[in-house]
């Protein structure tokens, strides 16, 4: 895979060898989640706005109401910043300055597109119930016209973007090392819990294996 441009804007400065700018790490972090937040700024003030998102090839969408200020908004042509970030543990060093995290993020640069068209609007949606719950769309009642309409999707093309990341035990100053004091990373993740079914389900319908096997990434 090609590595993407880098720019001003997407150039890690700050401890910029964990910065990564090739499209294996970038998509591999953004497959890995499903909320990002999205800064915007709309007649002088900021907003920044947490939702669910998808990834295909080097697209990020977004949907949500038609009536939606903040998709109304972006679909004007105003820049938008999106942010997914993934917290993998607490890093505690011998020293209170050394402390840190694990993490894995990624931030986008770049203008949303509507999507216009009804069969890419719709095979947006189907992707993104499908990344999800693999085979779920085939089993749900599809939208109907009234629902398609309310629903708007966005497009953000991944063109500026970079990740940065941080794995590995502390980093301590060498004269450190030998305090008396633990050491090390505590790790971190999402606690995927058991299926919970609708109370109002009926009788002799089985939990789907996405369910019972659910994972991101």
């Amino acid at each position: 895979m090609n590595d993407f441009a880098v720019t001003e804007r997407t150039r890690v400065k700050r401890i910029h060898e964990r910065g990564h700018y090739d499209r294996e790490t970038v998509h591999a972090v953004l497959d890995a989640g499903m909320i990002c937040h999205m800064g915007f700024a709309v007649d002088g003030s900021p907003f920044v706005v947490p939702t669910a998102y998808w990834r295909e090839d080097d697209t990020v969408y977004v949907h949500g109401s038609s009536a939606s200020r903040t998709l109304r908004s972006l679909r004007g042509g105003i820049e938008v910043c999106i942010a997914v970030t993934h917290l993998d543990g607490l890093v505690l060093a011998r020293s209170g300055f050394h402390h840190s995290i694990n993490y894995r993020s990624v931030m986008i640069f770049g203008t949303a597109e509507l999507v216009e068209d009804a069969d890419e609007k719709m095979a947006a949606l189907k992707a993104f119930m499908d990344r999800i719950t693999p085979g779920r769309w085939d089993e749900v009642r599809p939208p109907d016209d009234q629902e398609f309409k309310a629903t708007m999707v966005l497009r953000v093309p991944l063109e500026e973007v970079s990740a940065k990341v941080r794995i590995g035990p502390p980093i301590d100053d060498d004269e450190d090392y030998a305090l008396p004091c633990w050491a090390g990373v505590v790790p971190l993740g999402i606690a995927i819990g058991d299926p919970i079914p609708d109370p109002k389900l009926a009788d002799g319908i089985p939990v789907p294996d996405y369910a019972t096997n659910f994972k991101l990434g």
